[in-house]
């Protein structure tokens, strides 16, 4: 059957937003709005596969919301709620544990990174997340991800439960109308540069919130002094900016700083190189900081705004819950008929 195009993806409340999480999801959120119908969530219930705090996790979900909104999404026109206020999703992440094979999650690269030398000791959750981010976007019968690179082997894995519930039930989704799948293949979107944004200390590892130094981070709360003085510690190599793009990959430090030249100015890296090919970083940094300050400086605002009406963010928050519930309860209805469980 053909399945109407829609979006879907989330970001986790899981502490300070930062450029990476501007640029790898949020602005590409804003992007895909002009052209798509959009789901966007706060994936409350993947924060807590790793123990938060209670007192802190609010927060967290409200500053997410107010970064959509402050960035651009539109509440009104597209669907924005936070993951626990729509029950289906885990309702519907059980139904897929019991589809996905232990071998499938065994294979998860983000799990053995997360989980470390202590695997015994993680979550049941954190390794299992990965069907409820398959839940996430099936239970919208979404076609549609905007994922970073670092995703697309969960993306995958949420194609092949898709595929294997499609097979399993094959003869139930049939006598009930809804041809040979029920559920869509998703398609990763991944557009343009800086998919993946690094530490501004370490090239080769990606901008984290989790990182103990805040120097390699710009968050999305940094004021204008706190932006410039960051870049301008930025680690660099001694060279000028290379003028071809073959030379910088070597150099992931000048890599990571043109990627998110690029990225905020909607121009591509070797563009960015004609312009400050063979300049001196620290012409170049003046530059990135000026950028950065006029893309940032009003979502950092209208987010400081939001911050003091919580009420008027939990309002989006449950509006967009109750849009969004009414059509994973028609997923539900129809996954609990497919399986053959009775139900109301």
């Amino acid at each position: 059957m053909a399945f109407k195009h829609l979006v879907f993806s989330g970001v986790q409340p899981t502490g300070n937003l930062h450029l990476g999480n501007y640029l790898g999801a949020i602005k590409r959120f804003v992007e895909l709005q002009q052209n798509h119908d959009c789901i966007y969530c706060v994936v409350d219930l993947h924060a807590i596969t790793t123990w938060q705090d209670p007192a802190e996790l609010p927060r967290a979900i409200r500053e997410v919301t107010a970064a959509f909104i402050a960035a651009g999404i539109d509440p009104k026109t597209h669907i924005v709620f936070n993951q626990s206020q729509v029950a289906e999703h885990a309702e519907l992440a059980w139904v897929f544990n019991c589809v996905a094979r232990m071998g499938w999650l065994n294979r998860m690269t983000q799990f053995k990174e997360k989980a470390g030398k202590d695997r015994e000791n993680a979550s049941v959750g954190l390794f299992a997340y990965p069907s409820l981010m398959a839940a996430d976007i099936l239970v919208y019968r979404a076609t549609h991800v905007p994922v970073g690179d670092d995703q697309k082997q969960h993306l995958e894995l949420s194609r092949d439960i898709a595929q294997k519930f499609n097979n399993d039930f094959g003869e139930s989704i049939r006598s009930r109308g809804f041809g040979d799948a029920f559920f869509p293949q998703p398609e990763p979107l991944i557009q343009g540069p800086a998919t993946r944004v690094m530490s501004l200390r370490d090239g080769t590892k990606k901008m984290s919130k989790s990182d103990p130094s805040d120097q390699s981070r710009i968050n999305l709360t940094d004021d204008a002094d706190t932006i410039a003085h960051k870049v301008r510690r930025a680690k660099t190599d001694p060279h000028p900016l290379p003028n071809e793009l073959k030379e910088l990959d070597q150099r992931p430090e000048a890599d990571n700083l043109i990627g998110i030249y690029a990225a905020l100015a909607d121009t591509s890296k070797a563009d960015v190189l004609k312009q400050f090919g063979g300049a001196q970083f620290s012409a170049f940094k003046n530059a990135l900081v000026e950028l950065l300050v006029a893309k940032l400086a009003p979502i950092n605002a209208e987010m400081r705004r939001l911050a003091d009406n919580p009420a008027y963010i939990d309002s989006v928050l449950a509006d967009g819950a109750a849009r969004a519930q009414r059509i994973a309860s028609e997923t539900m209805k129809a996954v609990k008929d497919i399986v053959g469980f009775v139900h109301r």
